[in-house]
């Protein structure tokens, strides 16, 4: 089993530093008298594990930009997005690539710590490479399901169920709620986000006197960093759990014969092909591999791929057959002893 990434990892950050973008649907909306489709967009961060959802009109890379457009003008710009090879994010990410190219970054830098955006793709039919925003589509998909709704919603009824929503899914317990203490509330993402569970902040009496401002900014930075202490002290030790893949196994290598595991294929359709290129993690095990087939060269993560034991299975039965061969020849008993006792 693999560490965590450190994207996973990066406490005293600011919520959305490194985030998962992904998308669900398609919901259906009315527009006037027509039946039109809506998509939602899930950015997840991927420390604090909030949430930010917004509504994309179609599955185009403009709309894709646009809606990546409003989550930053409204989160900030994150260090790092992580996604999975859909096409709308692979053309989003090389069109925002030549728009920064276009920046003058030297004004950037003047106005930004971090005058850059990297955008990471996960390895094609390795959903478990993005198992941390996945398991929310899933939650907001459960979520939407319990709203009933008589008729068909509107964009405006579908912007404000998705706000709802994630208002909701922010307020989530990260760690477990104390049974034996009524004022020790559990961990959310909230509490990094809105500084409390629910957004309610307690009410203080306005002053602009300079002590009492620089008194309130201080109390700020202590919470938040009270905030990171119990994610580090109750939350992080959730994640570090091993539970199955105690046992390292042979990494795959290049020139092996594989079979990709593709459940979308028909059934007994098991596409071949040899490892041309493989991919190590930082851990030095191999969670993905480049494979050459008859159709075309694909990547797959090291769990879509089984290793066809063939190059042993070859060589064993070629021994034998020397083996069978020599011991079958009475003349040469000097040449069977030799054979007889490298086989032994």
């Amino acid at each position: 089993m693999g560490n965590l990434p450190s994207e996973r990892l990066a406490a005293y950050q600011k919520p959305f530093s490194f985030t998962g973008v992904d998308y669900f649907g398609p919901v259906t909306v009315a527009v006037g008298r027509r039946v039109e489709k809506r998509w939602g967009v899930l950015f997840t961060c991927l420390t604090t594990r909030g949430i930010h959802l917004e509504a994309a009109h179609s599955l185009t890379t403009s709309s894709c930009i646009l809606a990546i457009r409003r989550f930053i003008a409204r989160r900030g710009q994150p260090l790092e997005f992580i996604s999975d090879n859909g096409t709308n994010f692979v053309g989003a990410s090389r069109e925002l690539a030549e728009a920064w190219e276009a920046i003058d970054k030297q004004r950037l830098a003047e106005e930004f710590t971090t005058p850059r955006l990297a955008w990471k793709f996960i390895p094609p039919g390795g959903p478990n490479f993005g198992g941390c925003w996945e398991r929310l589509v899933r939650s907001v998909k459960k979520a939407m399901s319990e709203i009933r709704m008589s008729r068909l919603p509107t964009d405006e009824v579908l912007t404000t169920a998705l706000t709802e929503i994630e208002a909701m899914l922010n307020s989530r317990p990260l760690t477990q709620v104390p049974l034996d203490s009524e004022s020790e509330l559990p961990l959310t993402p909230n509490h990094f986000l809105l500084g409390t569970a629910n957004g309610e902040a307690p009410k203080a009496v306005f002053s602009d006197d300079v002590a009492t401002l620089k008194t309130t900014w201080k109390v700020s930075e202590v919470m938040a960093n009270l905030f990171w202490k119990k994610w580090v002290a109750y939350y992080l030790p959730t994640l570090t759990r091993r539970v199955k893949w105690h046992h390292q196994v042979r990494p795959i290598k290049e020139g092996d014969i594989v079979v990709i595991v593709d459940p979308n294929l028909p059934r007994n359709t098991w596409p071949k092909g040899r490892v041309v290129a493989v991919i190590q993690s930082k851990d030095g095990q191999v969670r993905r591999a480049t494979v050459a087939t008859s159709t075309g060269i694909y990547e797959r993560p090291a769990t879509k791929i089984a290793v066809l034991d063939v190059q042993r299975k070859i060589i064993l039965t070629r021994w034998r057959s020397i083996v069978d061969s020599t011991k079958n020849n009475p003349r040469n008993g000097k040449r069977k002893h030799m054979v007889t006792t490298q086989q032994q």
